[in-house]
């Protein structure tokens, strides 16, 4: 059976292809591109045109809906449709991915499946700024979700114990497995200096960077406050906060005349050269499932600073492979300014997250993990 090739279909709102939102375009096409090496995949997703690459076949849709629910019900039957057209000879095994595509795993529940977890909605915001309404019918679609699928996966144990805290999932049925990343990406020859100058920044001068939604669960105002504390002990810091969402305003305004850029979305080739050119980069989140943001900052042999929290907690070890603080200003601060006084610390403590990159976080090995949690749904 180990031998057998699988035709899988993978459903999921985003690709890194065509529409992409956030990490989980890189989780789902990453893992679709590893089971495409001795698998026939077949990705639904939201898009305007068919398309191949890397050996995974899209097949897109455009949905309409007046709210985000409305929008991804639409999503859902419209890859449901996409999906019969390419169900002969049937699919072995459906894998869906996050919320978005409940309504595609209701209507197809009586095939093998397999749901995955990225993170929860209460995780994302615990309403703390959303939609009342919105929220718990979000909250609804992922209890449906996990109650229906034959396994689930979740990227840490942290949010495995959430799921089955709020949604009360059977417990038998869930599988724990981390994202990866591909190291190759980030692990380039890049002149760090010549970066930081295009950023107005000496070749010397000590950059903090931090890359991600700018969004309540990140955490970006952390950091933002954790500054007068840093500056107090290094004056000639400078900061980059890289990313676009709903904060970025406040934050501008809020660091008026600081050594503070905030330049928006930025694009793959850009992150990278960020990366490079950071002397450390922080993860302040409050809440964080996983954080491959964590990977790519090791394979691009950068020291971080991460929140005590989620997947962040769980995959590093303090003082190994990074610092572990506690999510607020002193916090960060404290981790930030421990790097800067300790220039060696710094450097061991980047190469120890490289290299815990390749013992655990390579795609063909997740592909095999994820193999197993399939054979199981198919029995």
């Amino acid at each position: 059976m180990t031998g057998h090739r699988f035709k899988i279909a993978i459903f999921c709102w985003e690709n890194l292809y065509s529409d992409r939102v956030g990490g989980l375009s890189n989780a789902a096409t990453y893992l679709a591109q590893a089971l495409a090496k001795d698998h026939e995949v077949h990705f639904f997703t939201r898009g305007d045109e068919d398309f191949e690459m890397n050996n995974v076949y899209y097949h897109v849709y455009r949905p309409h809906g007046n709210n985000i629910v409305e929008y991804c019900a639409d999503l859902s039957r419209g890859l449901v449709n996409r999906f019969y057209q390419y169900d002969d000879p049937g699919f072995d095994i459906l894998h869906f991915h996050d919320w978005h595509v409940t309504e595609a795993l209701h209507l197809l529940q009586d095939r093998p499946t397999v749901f995955s977890f990225h993170s929860t909605e209460y995780g994302r915001n615990g309403n703390v700024h959303g939609d009342w309404w919105e929220y718990h019918e979000i909250c609804s679609k992922e209890w449906y979700a996990s109650l229906i699928a034959r396994r689930c996966i979740m990227v840490s144990w942290t949010l495995r114990n959430e799921v089955l805290e709020l949604y009360k999932t059977d417990p038998g049925k869930i599988h724990v497995i981390p994202n990866g990343v591909v190291k190759e990406q980030f692990d380039v020859s890049i002149d760090p200096g010549a970066i930081k100058a295009q950023y107005g920044l000496h070749y010397m001068t000590p950059l903090i960077t931090y890359i991600g939604r700018m969004a309540y669960q990140k955490g970006p105002d952390i950091l933002v406050d954790a500054i007068p504390l840093i500056r107090e002990k290094h004056w000639n810091v400078a900061f980059i906060l890289a990313g676009g969402g709903g904060m970025r305003d406040w934050l501008i305004e809020r660091t008026k005349g600081w050594p503070v850029q905030l330049p928006g979305f930025i694009s793959d080739s850009e992150y990278v050269r960020l990366l490079h050119a950071s002397d450390i980069v922080v993860i302040p989140s409050r809440n964080e499932p996983f954080g491959i943001i964590l990977l790519e900052a090791w394979s691009a042999n950068r020291p971080v600073v991460v929140s005590r929290v989620g997947g962040l907690a769980e995959n590093v070890e303090h003082g190994v492979n990074g610092l572990v603080v506690d999510p607020n200003p002193e916090g960060i601060a404290w981790g930030v300014n421990y790097y800067l006084d300790n220039q060696h610390d710094r450097i061991r403590l980047a190469r120890g997250g490289y290299n815990q990159v390749d013992r655990r976080f390579f795609w063909d090995s997740i592909k095999d993990q994820v193999l197993y949690v399939y054979r199981e749904a198919m029995h």
